[in-house]
């Protein structure tokens, strides 16, 4: 039988691109509306809040994440580089900005560990290019904040131009300069993506490959953490190879320990990780998670001041964190250029991890996100934000499990944790001087405890795929031994390579026929399967393209233990003989055998099969090497007085193979070359005399 192709009508490519301009240029005051509805989708959703089914969870969720971003907020601060200040304008802004703009219900977006290192290590980098010294025990104090502010606490300066002023900075304020610079270009180049639709960017990164950042980067993290945990000064290593060096210079001055920090880190990671764990052990019984690290940090505090820590004892604390807002300031552009490359990974990071947590839970709790306006609404809870001396944000995944644990119902319980951060902002945060560093160590430490149990996981990944587990773990070595950024490029190309060799060698077989039916499966992996006389299927897995037509070949010829262009080359050898011979009318030929014999040996053996089957079933594409290829074989097995059938061909492939002229210029013998089904060329090929 013959289906028949549909006529599809051919638009020309510039009349579509005009289209779309003259649609995207247009103006309307309908079309104005839409705009701005899609881009604050708070419009869309609040006139149908529904208070009195959703207001209690929303409060509940939002006061529980707000307890526990507070301590987290202040944690995290030691990652970035920057006073804890600046980790509560981050956490507050990212609140109010995704409230306002995202989509999804549940995803918690704020402060998040893995993009807190990330900026810090920028920080590190560029406040050593400047002179400043790293070391962070100096003598603590804010000052207005102002990046034109002095800098009392470090003897180093460093001169920038502002609106053609010369200003004199210093070292906590080239800091936060620097982080609100690399979260400005990274907010833009977000806002980027989501204009030219750029977020299929993120389907290059495999859940092996975010896993395994996220391991390699957990051990950054737990190994930056280490020298807070046992109170020794070592210098902040920055580089290639910051893991190993941290640990070297741990274990140099491990005599120097603190024995008053350490103490009190083994007493808090103790209770932190029981309570987690009891907590995980009891969480269908417990309507909201205990706010354990809120616990710890207010009795530490209060131990620590009234044992006076830090003066007995030398317990590094976490100094003065002032209240209300530092005044608004426009990002320097000449630091933009300085980081303008760091940006980039830390925008495809945030953004990745943003995007795959909405989707999650809008999978969960049966409801849509839009994926590029989620880039949008992470692309500005870091662009507006950066002008309030904040840093970089994005989705974080044990926050976001809390927050759908705890009843939360609509973004309305970010606004919830916003008020909480405001509360600790506006009044609460002088509080904290006391709080010893290495208790804000433990929290980010037990914080790690997910992703840190991905090492258990991995005999269990690697019995489901092996190639998987060989990226997760080259992408976790490459971002713990090398670096973050260097690591995630490792884990895309090393991925995309495996992708890249499995399509260069790929399974191939010969197949057999099920008893009985009209369905062909491959005689290597079933039994009882029966082979068709005079005829081979030999199948190909994966697209035929320049890079694995070699092996195609050498498959093909290996499976049907017939080589055309050997055998071809055999039969010129035995005819030029037997031409010799009779030229010197010798009866007997090179073979020693008599003329008439000769024609029965100009083949070296038998061939077993008239037809070969091609089955194109999971041949995706073919490009012209492909065509080539195929039209190579399709000669010298006519040489050999065999037919080549090709089965189950898909459109794009029957096209690639009719432009590339495998048919012929009429295509009037394509009835005989392509076949619907291998059942098809199997009759086709029996009835062929």
């Amino acid at each position: 039988f013959v289906i028949e192709r549909k006529t599809h009508v051919k638009i020309s490519a510039k009349e579509v691109m005009l289209a779309k301009l003259k649609k995207s240029c247009s103006c309307t005051p309908k079309k104005l509306k839409n705009f701005v509805m899609e881009f604050l989708p708070v419009l869309q959703w609040l006139p149908k809040y529904q208070c009195k089914e959703y207001i209690w969870g929303d409060v509940m969720s939002g006061l529980v994440i707000g307890i526990i971003l507070v301590p987290q907020a202040i944690a995290y601060s030691l990652l970035a580089g920057l006073k804890p200040i600046y980790s509560l304008y981050t956490s507050f802004f990212a609140n109010i900005i995704y409230f306002l703009m995202g989509t999804s219900r549940h995803v918690s977006v704020g402060i998040f560990s893995l993009i807190s290192l990330m900026v810090g290590q920028v920080v590190d980098r560029e406040l050593l290019l400047a002179g400043f010294d790293l070391n962070d025990d100096v003598p603590t104090g804010l000052g207005d904040g102002s990046l034109q502010n002095g800098s009392h606490f470090n003897t180093t300066a460093f001169n920038l131009t502002i609106a053609g002023m010369n200003a004199e900075c210093g070292k906590e304020c080239y800091a936060i300069g620097i982080a609100t610079a690399l979260t400005f270009v990274a907010g833009v180049y977000q806002v980027l993506m989501g204009i030219f639709r750029l977020g299929f960017v993120s389907m290059y990164l495999s859940e092996s490959v975010l896993d395994g950042f996220a391991t390699g980067a957990s051990l950054t993290i737990l190994t930056a953490q280490v020298k807070y945990l046992i109170g020794i000064k070592i210098p902040r290593s920055q580089g290639h190879g910051m893991l190993v060096i941290t640990w070297i210079n741990i274990f140099r001055n491990i005599s120097q320990a603190n024995l008053c920090d350490v103490i009190t880190s083994a007493i808090c990671i103790v209770v932190l990780v029981t309570s987690k764990e009891l907590g995980d052990r009891y969480k269908h019984k417990l309507k909201f998670p205990l706010p354990t690290e809120l616990v710890v940090i207010v009795v530490a505090t209060l131990v620590s001041h009234y044992g006076k820590l830090n003066e007995v004892y030398a317990s590094s604390v976490s100094g003065t964190i002032p209240t209300g807002f530092i005044p608004p300031k426009v990002p320097h552009f000449n630091l933009m250029v300085r980081v303008a490359v760091d940006a980039l990974p830390l925008a495809i990071v945030s953004f990745v991890f943003t995007v795959s947590l909405s989707e999650m839970c809008a999978k969960k709790y049966a409801y849509t996100i839009r994926a590029n306006q989620e880039m949008f609404a992470v692309g500005f809870c870091n662009i507006i934000p950066s002008f309030f001396h904040s840093f970089a944000t994005s989705a974080a995944l044990a926050k976001t499990l809390v927050k759908t644990s705890t009843g939360c119902q609509t973004q309305v319980s970010g606004v919830i944790s916003a008020m909480v951060v405001l509360l600790v902002l506006l009044f609460l945060a002088p509080l904290f001087y006391s709080l010893q560093k290495c208790v804000l160590a433990c929290i980010i430490i037990v914080s790690l405890r997910g992703a840190l149990r991905k090492f258990k996981d991995v005999p269990a990944r690697y019995h489901v795929n092996k190639v998987d587990t060989v990226v997760w773990v080259v992408t976790m070595f490459a971002s713990a031994l090398i670096s973050t950024e260097i690591g995630l490029l490792v884990g895309i190309v090393f991925s995309m390579l495996c992708i890249i060799v499995r399509t260069q060698r790929p399974r191939t077989a010969l197949l057999g026929q099920i008893q009985d039916t009209s369905f062909y499966e491959d005689d290597l992996e079933y039994e009882n399967l029966s082979s068709v006389p005079k005829v081979k299927i030999f199948r190909f897995e994966a697209p035929l393209y320049y890079a694995n037509r070699n092996y195609f070949l050498k498959s093909l010829y290996r499976l049907t233990n017939l080589d055309p262009n050997l055998e071809a080359a055999k039969r010129k050898k035995y005819e030029k003989k037997e031409k010799q011979q009779l030229k010197k009318g010798d009866q007997t030929t090179a073979n020693g055998l008599g003329i008439g014999e000769t024609t029965l040996q100009l083949v070296p053996r038998q061939i077993d099969f008239q037809a070969l089957i091609v089955d194109c079933s999971s041949i995706s594409f073919l490009d012209t090497t492909g065509v080539n290829t195929l039209k190579e074989i399709l000669k010298d097995y006519k040489d050999l007085n065999i037919s080549v059938l090709l089965a189950c061909c898909n459109p794009s492939v029957i096209d690639s193979l009719k432009r590339g002229g495998y048919f012929g210029r009429d295509f009037g013998s394509m009835q005989e070359m392509l076949f619907y089904s291998i059942h098809n060329a199997v009759q086709f090929a029996k009835d062929q005399k």
